[in-house]
């Protein structure tokens, strides 16, 4: 019996049984993944007794010497992995990291160009609710309603008749690549800084499949989880000229103690990332979530801008099938499929049943999953679907999403 068993055995139950669910289960949620053992122990470890509030060489606090290596080691690798000039591994989340970018170089009230939640931007690019909607004066663009591809026509529109300080590229739903280098001329223009938020695509980037936005932004942001397959945590990538900036932004200004067992868990997502093997786990993730698409496609389902270039896409079961996106959700959810209702561009439809699912194919391809079993998969999404109360159906498809689940096991039990 785990120590953790024998002290607290209702929280080791829902320990255990969240284990069993992400075992036997599909997960294609885009922004999970599944880390390492190795990751996992770090952030496990003891280095969450130790406070640490400043920087490497420069704490607080006294008995720093041996956080101060880890850090030391999560910033170099991550200036190695992304060709960055200066990197802030301490963000808590990837919402830490953009505020402290707001924080670094804009004034309350600044005029900001960024990306509609409701075309696949994030929370923290502007939405009215959050931290960066009450206290910057955020300008929305979206994607062209034809292609349901970023409309830079209208982001260029928009920079010229609001000269904003500053413009955020980047997406949460968003299921084509980037162009970082237009944004970035966009913003040369018109003064304005970029900062691109790479939180979804950051492995990508770390694969070397998609473009490197450091090479023409001003600030970089990322998780460190999802496709980079790290602990749940956030970072800045920036130029020299604006670390000092960005340190004062994240510490005093946003967070106290950093949390070293994460920064730990980060050093070692970064030592992997930097490896051939994750190299082709990134081309393996954009060739099964094309894989998947063409799956979806075949069956008859409508995908928004007709495919995907990275790790995601978004299906319109409403136009294809009649049904809402948490319909959709919770059919697949009884087959052991885990996705997430979505907002598509130009919904009609409520935020909490819209008209799409969001779907992707980090977190499978770390099973060691490739191109039959994506075919599989999107045959069991379709038939699941279009049949939405066919219990049989969706208990048989369970059963087969169990067996398949049993040939790849998660990689910390790999």
């Amino acid at each position: 019996m785990s120590i953790l068993q024998s002290q607290d055995p209702a929280v080791f139950a829902s320990i255990q049984s969240e284990e069993v669910r992400q075992r036997s289960g599909l997960e294609l949620i885009a922004s999970e993944n599944y880390t390492s053992r190795a990751v996992m122990e770090a952030c496990g470890s003891v280095l969450t007794n130790k406070y640490a509030e400043g920087y490497p060489g420069r704490r607080y606090y006294g008995g720093c010497v041996h956080v101060d290596t880890a850090e030391s080691i999560a910033i170099d690798r991550a200036k190695q992995l992304f060709g960055t000039e200066a990197v802030n591994v301490q963000p808590h989340s990837g919402s830490q990291a953009n505020t402290a970018v707001y924080l670094s170089c804009l004034e309350h009230g600044d005029k900001v160009l960024g990306l509609d939640l409701a075309h696949g931007g994030h929370l923290t690019h502007g939405m009215h609710l959050n931290v960066s909607g009450i206290l910057y004066d955020f300008v929305s663009y979206g994607v062209d309603p034809e292609t349901h591809r970023l409309d830079l026509d209208q982001v260029s529109r928009l920079a010229k008749e609001h000269q904003p300080k500053l413009i955020v590229a980047g997406a949460s739903a968003y299921p084509r690549e980037i162009p970082h280098e237009e944004f970035a001329q966009i913003a040369e223009d018109v003064g304005a800084k970029l900062f691109v938020d790479m939180a979804h695509y950051a492995g990508l980037v770390a694969a070397g499949v998609h473009h490197n936005p450091v090479e023409c932004a001003d600030f970089v942001t990322t998780t460190t989880h999802k496709t980079l397959r790290g602990p749940r945590g956030g970072m800045v990538l920036c130029k020299e000229e604006y670390a000092k900036s960005i340190n004062r932004s994240v510490f005093p200004g946003l967070q106290g103690g950093p949390l070293m067992h994460i920064i730990a868990g980060k050093a070692i997502c970064f030592g992997e990332a930097l490896t051939d093997d994750f190299k082709a786990y990134g081309q393996q993730v954009v060739d099964n979530a094309r894989t998947l698409a063409d799956s979806l496609i075949s069956g008859g389902v409508t995908l928004v801008s007709g495919g995907t270039d990275n790790h995601l896409m978004l299906v319109n079961v409403f136009a294809s099938l009649g049904i809402g996106g948490r319909t959709a959700e919770e059919i697949l959810d009884r087959c052991g499929i885990t996705t997430n209702k979505n907002m598509l561009p130009f919904d009609q439809r409520k935020p909490n049943d819209p008209s799409g699912v969001r779907i992707g194919t980090p977190a499978l391809t770390s099973r060691g999953m490739g191109s039959d079993e994506m075919k599989s998969v999107g045959n069991w999404i379709v038939s699941a679907l279009k049949n939405p109360e066919d219990e049989a159906l969706h208990q048989s498809i369970q059963q087969d999403v169990n067996a398949l689940c049993e040939q790849f096991p998660v990689p910390a039990d790999q």
